[in-house]
């Protein structure tokens, strides 16, 4: 069983960074030949990284358009960041060139907001399942894929409150075994049925991520309606297939004739 879930867990992490690598490279070669940023809209790159922050952190599109939806995915997404930073425990050598951040991830509060954080999770992933079956319009436009999504990250979640608050497992040795899938020196995984449920599951979505609707994660960067400055009067805005277009093969040509300057009148 061991030998099983270390290599699924190795698998499922290279399958993972290869494909949200392969994604974030085909997003940043996509062209975009409009100015299409969501108004009203920034006119500096200041403004931009502003915009972007404050999406990626508080959703504020979402919190515009939808109250409750909001509730549920905020509240989710923070509590799978608080987990996550827990995690890393796991994975971190204090030895190893990334030990200098164990004593901030070793933090009571960091250590204690983590444990918690699972009932953020399970609170959120439920008010989103409930809000794809109840809403007739969501529920319209729902495939089974974005069901057994939420389920899926809802088991994860699930199978480690029960490891947090119902039953014990090893965590020394818990990380005993992950440090030694990174270092190939496999070492046994503590017995326990939800422990190795967990990581299976977890194993299942570092699969799947890579070709789900959880693409938003590197795709909220890449989009251009959040992205990209609100000044087409004061710039002209081009792609780079567009410009070669337009420099090598001749193509605009009303465009070249009122850029091309004037000889002056006599």
């Amino acid at each position: 069983m061991s030998t099983l879930i270390a290599v699924l867990l190795t698998l499922a992490t290279l399958v993972m960074i290869v494909g949200l690598a392969r994604k974030a490279r085909q997003y940043h070669a996509t062209p975009a030949p409009l100015k299409i940023p969501v108004t009203p809209a920034p006119k500096t790159t200041g403004g931009v990284v502003l915009r972007m922050a404050k999406e990626v952190i508080l959703f504020a599109s979402l919190f515009r358009a939808s109250k409750w939806t909001w509730i549920f995915g905020w509240i989710f997404h923070v509590s799978l960041a608080l987990a996550f930073i827990r995690h890393l425990r796991y994975v971190i050598d204090p030895e190893g060139p990334l030990g200098f951040m164990m004593p901030v991830i070793g933090l009571w509060i960091v250590q204690t907001a983590g444990k918690y954080a699972v009932l953020g999770m399970i609170f959120g992933l439920t008010g989103l399942l409930a809000r794809r079956y109840f809403v007739a319009r969501v529920r319209y436009i729902s495939a089974p894929s974005d069901y057994l999504m939420l389920l899926l990250i809802l088991s994860i979640a699930l199978s480690g409150f029960v490891m947090s608050f119902i039953t014990n497992v090893d965590i020394v040795a818990v990380k005993v075994f992950m440090l030694g899938i990174l270092s190939f020196n496999l070492q046994e995984l503590p017995e326990g049925t939800a422990l190795a449920v967990h990581l299976v599951l977890v194993a299942i979505l570092g699969f799947v991520l890579p070709i789900s609707k959880l693409l938003h994660i590197p795709g909220v960067f890449y989009s251009p309606t959040r992205n990209q400055v609100d000044n087409p009067r004061e710039k002209r805005h081009i792609s780079e297939w567009a410009k070669k277009l337009d420099e090598t093969r001749g193509d605009y040509p009303e465009l070249q004739a009122a850029r091309a300057p004037k000889e002056p009148e006599a």
